[in-house]
């Protein structure tokens, strides 16, 4: 008996010493991408600053024709301000096309009152797959043609599909109804394509609009949300979007554009067949597509991040509706990774493959587990007091510091590449916050994202159900 017990003792020594060693290597890599992401986030956008202050920038009047694709359902609230924050954009050549997906609530009428819209019997080409329509709607505003498509409900990708098929122009932008566009995002997100020839998509920033005030399409104020949960996503974002997709961009390595605001050459999504019907992520599984087919076909291409585009979009305000939300996200990243899994250790791929999938591989999608499965040996160990426990408290601390410092360091550039003012109260929520949102709320989502690959259900194609409350954003 003494025999035996020893004998599990020393296996799960040894067991731990391994887990231990795995740990120490999975945290050394994430901090020291996290490191690099930001530092070369915030190098860049300085670097954008200064000379953006030092040249006579002369306004060159030279336009790419774009379609704007605002799919639409049960966004009453929302809608209206929406698409009005549109009609203010500093930009000569651009059509609004809104895509009312199977709305039961009054959605589609608004639309249509508050922009003077007037049915039309309108065929539409279909180049790519989507549900049927139940009407079409046309109207203008100042020099901007508006398009009202009321259809069946077929979930958020069949309605860009739709609004694909609609739009007139040659390249294409989705944002989502409860976003408002800074006036000068148009002319930042086209940007790169006039630029460079071989852009087949680029990325805008998505920045919470929560606790802000526009007017015109310029921010007159800007602090953080009084809520703590909004308060905590403000900083995670400014965190993604500064760091991790800017260091992609060095390389063309970006795996996603969010849904939220992205700009696309239409002829090569046709190529691809769209948005893909069969997924709730379909803005990643796109660019993962695009990626996949450009590579295939051997055709130079750039997939582009415009960090001076700036898109504001509604974060959810509860626990309830940001668990929804993430559930959502990484149900929709399980899909597009397996469905493109073949780009995984792929010589073709390059940096695609050995960087880009494999960080969003080990360090998003299973990170979940991976963080939970840590937390159950710190428990396994201490219960046979294998573990140093003052250390291994200082071992945390310090993680959580550096995650916070992180978080700040991009917090604090966005805030001051972009003139933003923030009053002292908003200085300490930020510094408390970072700490409570790096130890706390990351490990609620580690769960709810890790529930979300247990309780996988293919086939749940619906939209999100988050409670919106109106923008603040006069005209």
């Amino acid at each position: 008996m003494i025999i035996t017990t020893v004998t599990a003792a020393a296996f799960v020594q040894g067991f731990l010493y391994f887990v231990g060693v795995f740990f120490v290597l999975y945290l050394i890599g994430y901090s020291t991408f996290l490191f690099l992401s930001v530092t070369v986030g915030s190098s860049i956008l300085y670097r954008r600053k200064r000379e953006a202050h030092y040249q006579n920038q002369l306004m060159v009047d030279c336009y790419v024709p774009v379609t704007i694709i605002m799919p639409a359902h049960n966004e009453s609230v929302t809608v209206e301000s929406s698409i009005r924050s549109l009609l203010t954009l500093d930009y000569s050549l651009y059509e609004v096309v809104v895509v009312d997906d199977g709305s039961t609530d009054d959605t589609a009428q608004i639309v249509i009152e508050a922009f003077d819209l007037h049915p039309i019997d309108r065929p539409i080409r279909r180049q790519v797959p989507c549900a049927s329509e139940r009407g079409v709607w046309i109207g203008k505003v100042g020099h901007v043609p508006i398009t009202l498509i009321s259809k069946e409900n077929g979930g958020k990708a069949d309605a860009l599909n739709m609004g694909i098929n609609v739009a007139q122009y040659p390249y294409f932008i989705c944002i989502d109804a409860d976003s408002v566009l800074q006036y000068d995002s148009l002319r930042e997100i086209v940007a790169p394509v006039i630029e460079h020839e071989n852009v087949v998509a680029v990325g805008g920033l998505v920045r919470l609009s929560n606790g802000i005030k526009i007017k015109d399409g310029r921010l007159t104020h800007y602090s953080l949300p009084k809520k703590i949960i909004p308060a905590m996503q403000v900083l995670e974002y400014d965190r993604s979007f500064l760091s991790a997709r800017i260091l992609f961009d060095q390389f063309n390595g970006n795996l996603i554009i969010s849904g939220a605001f992205g700009l696309f050459r239409k002829d090569f999504v046709v190529a691809c067949g769209g948005y893909d019907l069969d997924t709730v992520g379909e803005d990643m599984e796109l660019v993962t597509k695009l990626h996949v087919f450009c590579r295939t076909n051997d055709i130079d291409y750039l997939i582009k991040y415009a960090p001076d585009a700036i898109c504001w979009s509604q974060a959810p305000e509860t626990l309830r509706d940001l668990v929804k939300q993430r559930r959502r996200w990484h149900t929709g990243l399980f899909e597009s990774m397996t469905k493109h899994w073949r780009i995984f250790a792929n010589l073709r791929f390059g940096l695609v493959s050995f960087f880009s999938y494999t960080y969003f591989l080990i360090y998003e999608l299973l990170s979940p587990m991976i963080e939970l499965f840590g937390l159950a040996t710190v428990a396994l160990a201490f219960a046979f007091n294998f573990i140093n426990v003052p250390f291994m408290i200082m071992f945390f601390g310090i993680y959580a510091v550096f995650g916070a410092v992180m978080s700040l360091t991009a917090f604090f550039s966005r805030v001051q590449t972009r003139d933003l003012k923030l009053s002292a109260g908003d200085v300490v929520r930020a510094l408390l916050l970072s700490i409570f949102e790096v130890t706390i709320l990351r490990f609620i989502l580690a769960t709810t994202r890790m529930m979300a690959l247990v309780g996988y259900r293919k086939k749940e194609r619906h939209w999100g159900t988050i409670e919106r409350k109106k923008i603040d954003a006069e005209n």
